[in-house]
């Protein structure tokens, strides 16, 4: 047996038995790594070692870490009730609000998984603090931060640009960016009216209303029934109109420093996100127990895992062998169908910056015959490697996941899984229709 077939009939079985059994898929997974890895590919514990995403874990633990003490300290109820009060009340603004946000920030240079670090823990604090479904709210946050990532001074888009000006063919940096930004868009209205959108249009907040115990009942006016609606809707445990504490204002700033060191200084998200965490806890530290046990334990496993895995898939050769195939076909509009794919599934479980640098350059070849389009190849082929990474296993999907509250963690995942498979059939392809095949007609 190949290493390139021994890696993917192991893939499969992973899935199966994690499909089958309440078994943590990442724990299979570093199983199934070690095993197919040593035994198949002939690699050593070292290496199969180095492809745990080091990053990533570091990233998920700071950033559930220092919401978690965020939201203990009731700061994020704060900021929530805040954000109400500057859209007037207007729930459905909200989820809009964070699309708009994700799309500006990686737009104007901030990588994606930065992005939606630093958004995901208050969209989903928004969606418990007024009824929205986590999975849109996550799902809009994603798509908004892929939405911007392809303009001319973004990471994506430029590295992009970079791959296919040094294989000699011709740029579209704005055509491109109004590419991705449009088709996630598109998947930004289907999920908000699939996952309840429409009935959060006639919902208006208008305050919080005591209702003892440390809690509030957040007072609901639906309009154009003249009529008003309690709901204790995972009210804040903190007055939202209170003046701030010393810790909440520490932890704004702390959120700020997040946020400029990130954003501006490109630094590491993780390594930022435990040190004000940790700055925090040095504060308060009595009043802080029990925020390390909110950290994202089981996702972080899981995902970890799986990535680790698809390091041995990428070492046995599968996965370039495939795209080799695929490129030296002779029906160019079905290679390019096929290569879309292949960005897309990689992309689900591994870098979307990685696949991008590999997978367009797999696609020069039919390009420089001429017989494809080369704008409409490199924007189907752009936004079907990276429209997949609402996948739990990818570090945006992954990050909304681990901040979805522990009683919503699997339920979360699960939807997540369902609409990450969902993309992955359907997003390439309707990439390839609508920015492919319009050329070649």
């Amino acid at each position: 047996m190949s290493p390139q077939t021994g890696s993917i009939l192991g893939l499969v079985v992973m899935f199966i038995v994690a499909t089958a059994l309440p078994i943590n898929m990442g724990a299979l997974a570093l199983a199934m790594a070690f095993i197919i890895g040593t035994l198949a590919v002939g690699m050593s514990s070292s290496a199969i070692i180095a492809g745990f995403p080091g990053d990533l874990f570091v990233t998920l633990v700071g950033i559930t870490y220092l919401f978690a003490i965020a939201q203990k300290n009731g700061t994020i109820d704060w900021l929530v009730h805040q954000a109400v009060r500057a859209v007037g009340g207007r729930i459905a603004a909200i989820p809009w609000i964070m699309f708009a946000v994700a799309a500006a920030l990686t737009a104007v240079g901030a990588v994606s998984p930065a992005a939606c670090a630093i958004l995901a823990p208050v969209a989903l604090q928004f969606a418990r603090a007024y009824a929205i479904s986590p999975l849109m709210m996550g799902l809009l946050v994603i798509h908004g931060a892929q939405g911007g990532g392809f303009s001319p001074i973004s990471i994506y888009g430029g590295i992009t640009n970079q791959v296919v000006a040094r294989s000699g063919l011709p740029v579209g940096e704005v055509s491109l960016f109004l590419a991705s930004l449009g088709f996630n868009l598109l998947c930004a209205l289907g999920v908000f009216f699939v996952f309840g959108g429409a009935a959060l249009l006639g919902r208006r907040q208008v305050a919080p209303v005591a209702a003892g115990g440390g809690t509030a009942v957040t007072h609901i006016e639906i309009e154009g029934h003249g009529s008003a609606a309690d709901a204790s809707i995972a009210a804040p445990t903190h007055p939202a109109t209170a003046r701030l504490d010393l810790q909440q204002m520490a932890t704004l700033v702390g959120l700020g420093a997040l946020a400029v060191g990130a954003l501006a200084f490109g630094l590491n998200v993780g390594l930022v996100a435990v040190t004000v965490a940790v700055a925090l806890t040095l504060l308060a530290p009595n009043e802080q127990k029990g925020a390390v046990d909110k950290i994202g334990w089981s996702t972080i496993l899981l995902v970890g895992g799986v990535i680790t895995y698809v390091g041995v898939l990428q070492k046995s050769g599968a996965i370039d062998s495939v795209g080799q195939g695929v490129s030296g076909m002779g029906a160019p509009l079905l290679a390019a169908l096929l290569l879309c794919y292949i960005g897309g599934v990689v992309s689900a479980f591994a870098s979307s910056v990685g696949v991008l640098g590999a997978i367009i350059p797999l696609a020069v070849p039919f390009l420089q015959q001429g017989q494809i389009g080369t704008g409409g190849m490199i924007a189907a082929l752009a936004v079907a490697s990276t429209v997949v990474d609402v996948s739990p296993f990818s570090t945006n999907g992954a990050l909304v996941v681990a901040n979805a509250a522990p009683e919503e963690r699997d339920t979360v995942y699960r939807r997540f899984l369902i609409y990450s498979i969902l993309v992955v059939l359907a997003g390439p392809p309707l990439a390839w229709l609508l920015f492919i095949v319009p050329g070649w007609m």
